[in-house]
């Protein structure tokens, strides 16, 4: 299993919000690049990012951001948030960005992501990004509800050459009170797409929790912000 460790985008500033909640921010420093080589010199190799602004307002606002980070980084970055068309998730790619993660426009226009998925040129390059609210699906910076549950979309995709899924337990995400881990193997068991967990991890507990699921890694954020370990002992815990 791999760490993710975050970096949320807002202003080009990194920060970290409580349960979505645009509202209940709270920054943690104005370079983003200086926090992702922190993160590489402790010995990540993967890097999990948001244009917060892109996912809000539907249009990715910190590309430029994102493609210093690729430039200066030997990490492995997945990028999502504000993602909308093939042409933002090409110049992604190409900027260096190891996978995309759609989110609100793969549930608001599902034909096209069927579409986007039968070209071999995004197999294992495209995540799809579920994020709920017991279990009911949230898009465009969680502000919308669609007519779907995480679980019926995971099942759907089951067999699509799809990288991962990032499943984000809104109600925990930014807490650090524990993930949401019956809803996580829910979600791992109903697919063959490999799962990413994201929301509530707030110790090495947490971690080694998750760790006993069937999962390809975990995303965390605020925890490593609020020192309540560090990236080496999150990265110990996780990948062994």
């Amino acid at each position: 299993m791999h760490l993710f460790p975050a970096i949320d985008l807002r202003e080009g500033q990194v920060v970290r919000l409580h349960q979505g909640d645009y509202s209940q921010q709270k920054s943690y420093g104005s370079d983003p690049r200086e926090q992702a080589k922190a993160f590489a010199d402790a010995g990540s190799s993967w890097l999990h990012v948001v244009d917060l602004d892109g996912a809000r307002h539907g249009k990715m606002t910190q590309l430029p951001v994102i493609e210093q980070i690729c430039k200066g980084s030997t990490m492995k970055v997945e990028v999502g948030g504000g993602v909308r068309s093939s042409a933002t998730i090409d110049r992604l790619l190409a900027a260096g960005v190891t996978r995309v993660i759609l989110g609100t426009a793969a549930l608001k226009d599902w034909a096209w992501f069927e579409g986007l998925m039968a070209d071999k040129a995004y197999h294992g390059r495209v995540v799809l990004g579920l994020d709920a609210r017991e279990g009911q699906l949230a898009v465009s910076g969680w502000e919308q509800q669609v007519q779907a549950t995480a679980l019926e979309v995971a099942r759907k995709v089951s067999d699509w050459p799809l990288a991962a899924i990032v499943y984000t337990d809104i109600a925990t995400d930014g807490t650090m009170k524990g993930p949401n881990v019956p809803a996580t193997l829910e979600i791992a068991k109903a697919t063959k797409v490999p799962i990413v967990a994201s929301g509530g991890v707030g110790t090495l507990a947490h971690l080694a929790a998750l760790r006993g699921l069937p999962l390809q890694g975990v995303i965390v954020g605020r925890a490593l912000y609020e020192n309540a370990f560090t990236i080496e002992q999150a990265l110990k815990a996780v990948e062994g």
